[in-house]
């Protein structure tokens, strides 16, 4: 089972150091932040498995990383913090963290609770795999097994990289993709060059697919961010 990589959290350099050393030394791989901001941000371009997120950040408060971070990932979340009341658990669980642990915490049960979600996050990968390898969305619909997209049943002639982008979208349906995630899948490297032939790919798989390319019914733009496939009914 490949280790997935972690987002520790954590403002206190001596409990972010105790969770990446534990974390080195099980082979996991991990990105680190100090405050909310770099968790955001981190969250967004590092594209992590799972966030070990401390509440008692120095700019703002966790439970506005859990809420921002929800707008557009499900990534799983485990909260670490001092708060041991039930009503603090109850808020973070509520705003969308998958689990709770409380300081002070064993490296046993950190690593326990990691591979419980760990469990989970493959349980929920051979299920994506398991489903049918048809994609349907409004009027496109992707057939992965044949290469093949279609719109309104009519094929579509994308270039191959065009259709490498509509599957990576098609695949994180609701989720922001950002610039450099999507340039590293797809050229595998992320480079100002890479983002101008994005931008140009982009704008010429909306012509394909669009009814509208200047009001985008599939593809959303998130300025200076990425982009995101919408559900469509």
């Amino acid at each position: 089972m490949n280790k997935p990589l972690i987002l520790v959290v954590e403002d206190d350099a001596s409990v972010r150091n105790l969770i990446t050393t534990t974390l080195k030394v099980h082979d996991y791989k991990y990105l680190t932040a100090a405050n909310g901001n770099l968790a955001i941000m981190e969250a967004t371009s590092g594209n992590p498995d799972i966030v070990l997120l401390d509440l008692g950040l120095p700019d703002m408060d966790g439970m506005e990383v859990i809420r921002t971070i929800r707008q557009w990932s499900s990534m799983p979340i485990i909260v670490i913090s001092a708060r041991s009341e039930d009503t603090d658990k109850i808020k973070a669980l509520d705003a969308g963290a998958d689990d709770y642990l409380i300081k002070p915490f064993s490296v046993e049960e950190l690593l326990a609770r990691l591979r419980v979600t760990q469990r989970r996050l493959s349980m929920m990968k051979n299920d994506k795999e398991s489903e049918s390898s048809v994609f349907t969305n409004g009027d496109i619909r992707i057939d992965y097994a044949e290469g093949c997209a279609y719109l309104k049943d009519e094929e579509l002639h994308l270039t191959p990289t065009e259709y490498k982008l509509l599957c990576l979208l098609s695949q994180n349906v609701g989720k922001v993709l950002t610039h450099t995630f999507i340039t590293q899948k797809i050229w595998g490297s992320c480079w100002d060059n890479d983002v101008a032939s994005l931008r140009v790919y982009m704008a010429t798989l909306r012509k394909k697919i669009e009814v509208s390319p200047e009001s985008p019914q599939y593809i959303q733009t998130h300025i200076g961010v990425g982009y995101r496939m919408l559900k469509v009914k």
